[in-house]
Order: structure tokens, then C-alpha cells, then sequence
């Protein structure tokens, strides 16, 4: 069993999370920029066995896609060109920034930490895999 890749993609940065290869635990990875996650990504699945990639999907609260899907389809359409082998699933990231923020005031980070954009981006895409990992829990009952 490989692990799961969480990507909470924006224009600027990356968010990157991980199970173990258990597939029990989601972990934040790290954060990288926009222009450097394909090559991220080859150097990561050289090293590491990965079963699929989660992608956050920006929606609004009426369902439809948010005005971030302009640069999600792309980067979706050369995941799938890249990695043909590998699954990738886009996964409904509504309010992931928000539960960051409030997960981070939560864990006791200080203000001035707290503005760093890129943790709040990492903790975003692991609220997404966790997300995915209990839809997919309760979808086998």
C-alpha cells in the first residue's frame, strides 16, 4: 500500500500532505512554490511509493467552483499528463483555510508565526487528505 498526497494548490504556493504508508495518518510535508511542484512531485514519488493524489477543489457555498478553478484545471490537466499511472481526485477544500487558521491558533502558535502563509497552506492540504481519508472511511461501510 503506497501513501496518499494531499496538494492544496494556489498561484503562489503549494500546500503538501501525506499519509504514512498505512494510509492511517495524515501529516503535513511542506509547502513549495507554485512553479516548483512538478518537480516536487518527480522527485517525491522517486523516493516514496504513492497510491494517489488528492487535490483541494475550491467551491462555493452554492456548489459551484470558486474563481480559483482557473488555475486548479490546469494544473489538474498536467498532473494527468505527467503521471498518466497515477489517480488523481479532486476533493471539496471549502473552509480548509479557515479550520487552518483556527487549528493553528489552537495548537498555541504565536501571532507573528502565524502570519506565515505557507503553514497555513501545509495544514490546509492536511485537513484535506483527513478530509478524504473519513469520506473514504465512511463510503466502505
Amino acid at each position: 500500500m503506497g501513501r496518499i498526497l494531499a496538494i492544496d494548490y494556489g498561484r503562489k504556493r503549494v500546500g503538501i500532505a501525506v499519509t504514512d504508508p498505512l494510509q492511517l495518518i495524515a501529516t503535513g510535508l511542506c509547502t513549495v512554490s507554485a512553479s516548483e511542484i512538478e518537480k516536487f512531485l518527480k522527485d517525491y514519488f522517486a523516493k516514496e511509493s504513492v497510491e494517489r493524489i488528492v487535490v483541494g477543489l475550491p467551491k462555493q457555498m452554492d456548489n459551484t467552483s470558486s474563481e480559483s478553478m482557473v488555475y486548479i484545471k490546469p494544473f489538474l490537466a498536467r498532473l494527468a499528463k505527467l503521471f498518466p499511472q497515477m489517480p488523481v481526485e479532486a476533493y471539496d477544500e471549502r473552509f480548509t483555510s479557515k479550520l487552518a487558521q483556527r487549528a493553528i491558533i489552537d495548537a498555541g502558535v504565536k501571532k507573528m508565526d502565524r502570519r506565515d502563509k505557507s503553514l497555513v497552506d501545509m495544514v490546509s492540504a492536511t485537513i484535506i487528505l483527513q478530509s478524504y481519508m473519513q469520506s473514504k472511511e465512511l463510503r466502505s461501510f
